[in-house]
């Protein structure tokens, strides 16, 4: 079965594009909802290499300000000012990041076919910073050498489906089944209650993925990554590029390894690797002896957040 709730990464390499590895970006589809998250140099080529139609995407959100994830959205910008988008478009992302996108194309004369909206992200706590109809987004603090936020999509609870069996047999008014459909008991004028247990079906458990760009080991993340389903999480280094890591403000894979247990997460979905390692399998190893559902994440793979 297909399903609904879906990553796609499009890089996963850290500050040089080596071994065949791009840029930090991926694609969140959602029913179909595209977002993208981070768009780092060559976001657009991938994006057609992976036949993935970026004229779907209206919602772009962008982590932080280092080049590696970023620096492709002039690029897509000006490719659907091209392609005389009319679709509004609107970027979620850091203070300064409207002035960079202003700068470029005021000095190139662009006047955008589109609508572009900029909402700056709070890189001091947690906030829902976008709403759809079957699902939210919001931003959590991440601590790295500018500001920086994570970002946490997580479905939103649906009407419920009835047992067309039990209303056959116990017609109830077209009140309760609002109510009941709505998952809330329902108490009819004689008194009688309505219960969701008795007339609909459970809801399945509510998906949740969440996205950790850039940061150094910071254990305080569990409470925002609680019980996701498939967390993304840095992992720039090796155990024995540590002293690496921490001077830089990033993360090994044990580290988030580290991070994916002690938040209850499901799976854990490696990336923005160092371009010191060719191979992966060494990194992967460290990961998986503290959290065994660990995998690398890989160009062009779509992964399901069921």
């Amino acid at each position: 079965m297909i399903s609904d709730f879906e990553v796609t990464i499009l890089g996963n390499t850290s500050s040089i594009p080596v071994h065949g590895r791009n840029h930090t970006s991926q694609v969140i589809r959602f029913g179909q909802e595209l977002l993208l998250l981070d768009c780092g140099e060559g976001t657009q080529i991938q994006l057609r290499k992976f036949k993935i139609k970026a004229s779907r995407i209206s919602n772009i959100f962008i982590s932080h300000l280092h080049g590696d994830h970023y620096l492709g959205l002039v690029g897509l910008l000006s490719s659907y000012n091209l392609a005389k988008r009319k679709k509004p478009l609107t970027i979620f992302g850091p203070q300064g990041l409207d002035e960079i996108i202003t700068t470029n194309f005021r000095w190139s004369n662009t006047k955008l076919s589109y609508t572009l909206t900029f909402v700056q992200t709070d890189p001091n706590g947690f906030q829902v910073i976008f709403e759809d109809p079957k699902f939210k987004v919001s931003s959590f603090p991440l601590k790295h050498r500018l500001p920086t936020t994570g970002f946490l999509i997580e479905e939103k609870a649906s009407l419920r489906n009835l047992i067309k069996e039990k209303l056959q047999k116990n017609p109830i008014s077209l009140e309760a089944i609002h109510s009941i459909r709505s998952g809330v008991d329902f108490k009819e004028k004689d008194g009688k209650i309505v219960r969701v247990s008795e007339y609909a079906f459970p809801l399945h458990p509510l998906r949740k993925y969440a996205f950790c760009s850039d940061t150094i080991y910071d254990p305080s993340l569990a409470k925002y990554l609680a019980g996701v389903d498939l967390l993304y999480h840095e992992s720039t280094f090796m155990n024995a590029d540590g002293p690496r890591a921490a001077e830089t403000f990033h993360s090994t894979a044990a580290q988030a390894a580290e991070i994916a247990s002690i938040s209850g997460a499901k799976r854990l979905l490696l990336g923005h690797f160092s371009s010191r390692y060719k191979e992966l399998d060494l990194m992967l190893s460290e990961a998986t002896e503290i959290f065994p559902a660990s995998i690398l994440s890989e160009e062009g793979t779509t992964y399901p957040i069921d």
